[in-house]
């Protein structure tokens, strides 16, 4: 008996499993539905139209010069005694880098002053024998013509005073030319050049080059359509210049823009520009690439929304708005400045509708959608990171 009853509770455990299942199922359904929407909406991404103060800038690529370099080199011919840098060194202006023999110099330069003290004392001497003869004038004792022969010796040895005083300046700085010395503060490089060897005036070479960095410049392109709105900022001030890793994620420096270029190259259509840094952390370097990113204006209260609402179709850009009945609408637009984050509109949207940020490619006007997740934009107080009107190529 019990082992006849046994498949019927078997079956019976099962149409409770299968009953079981199915209000499950049910439930997820009701559920999925309820999460939804209305029936048939498709999930998307929105956001809302805001106003915000948005920094206009200039993008390009430039390279990182040096703000002085100069090539040190020896001015004398002579024997290079000693070296007195360390490679990659920052030196002070007027520092010590090198020194050549003195010796022939400071021999040249005694020569010239004791030239000069023998001739003093030959003009001494004309000048008392000058001074007797003109005395003797009066009482007929010396002829005229003696006289006059005595003042011209005065002034031939006066002369040659003069004479012997450039000698000793230019002896004195031929010896001073003997201890090479740094231009400008600045940062050394390789040594070129060991003691010892014989260094001469004629040599390009030099002994070493040195830098300065600190200021340190970067000349950078920008299309040529950007020169009316540079013009205009540098007219009203100082024109902030970002210099950006070559990624453009980490920003190195921040400094001025210094001058544009006086003309513009008709091959490529762009223009050149000069920016300053003052670079206290050695983090640009000659030579390097860089991007830059000039700041040329600030667009007050204007409309934006995220660059990822916007797209474009045969009649230009367009967005989808997210009417009141949950249906879309495709919105033409008229665009300003831009960038990967966000966009300026000029004309087509009001602030605080609802624009659609992603699955657009599953859209047309009238699609009923649910909005899953709403982004946040920052308000008028916050601006964006960075928004350029347009990327130099």
């Amino acid at each position: 008996m019990t082992l006849n009853c046994l498949p019927l509770r078997l079956g019976r455990c099962f149409c409770s499993v299968l009953a079981v299942a199915a209000i499950g199922s049910v439930g997820l359904r009701a559920h999925a539905a309820e999460r939804q929407g209305a029936p048939g909406a498709i999930a998307v991404d929105s956001a809302l139209v805001s106003r915000t103060d948005v920094p206009i800038y200039l993008e390009g690529l430039g390279t990182v010069q040096a703000y002085y370099t100069a090539t040190i080199t020896a001015r004398i011919d002579g024997a290079l005694d000693r070296v007195d840098f360390t490679e990659g060194q920052m030196v002070q202006k007027g520092a010590l880098l090198a020194q050549i023999d003195p010796r022939p110099m400071q021999a040249a330069f005694d020569s010239a002053v004791a030239t000069q003290a023998r001739d003093a004392a030959n003009l001494a001497g004309a000048q008392r024998d000058m001074v007797r003869y003109d005395a003797l004038i009066p009482q007929n004792l010396v002829s005229r013509q003696q006289l006059d022969s005595q003042r011209a010796l005065v002034e031939q040895l006066q002369a040659q005073i003069q004479v012997d005083k450039a000698a000793i300046d230019n002896a004195r700085t031929q010896l001073d030319y003997t201890r090479i010395t740094a231009p400008f503060a600045g940062r050394t490089g390789l040594r070129l050049v060991d003691p010892g060897n014989i260094v001469h005036a004629a040599d390009t070479r030099g002994i070493a080059v040195l830098t300065q960095m600190q200021p340190i410049a970067v000349v950078f392109t920008l299309p040529e359509d950007a020169l009316l709105s540079v013009n205009q900022a540098l007219a009203a001030g100082t024109v902030p210049v970002t210099a950006l890793s070559r990624d453009g994620k980490t920003a190195l420096d921040t400094g001025s823009l210094t001058l544009v270029d006086n003309q513009i190259d008709p091959t490529t259509g762009t223009m050149r520009l000069k920016a300053t840094f003052p670079n206290t952390h050695s983090t640009l370097w000659p030579g390097q690439f860089v991007n830059t990113r000039v700041l040329v204006q600030r667009e007050r209260n204007a409309i934006t929304v995220p660059s990822s609402a916007i797209e474009h179709g045969p009649g230009g850009p367009f967005t989808y708005v997210i009417k009141a009945d949950s249906t879309v609408e495709a919105r033409p637009l008229t665009l300003g400045a831009q960038s990967g984050d966000l966009t300026v509109v000029s004309t087509g949207l009001a602030t605080g509708e609802q624009v659609v940020t992603s699955n657009q490619y599953r859209l047309q006007p009238g699609t009923h959608v649910h909005s899953t997740a709403l982004m946040a934009l920052p308000g008028k107080a916050s601006a964006p990171d960075e928004v350029a009107r347009r990327r130099a190529t």
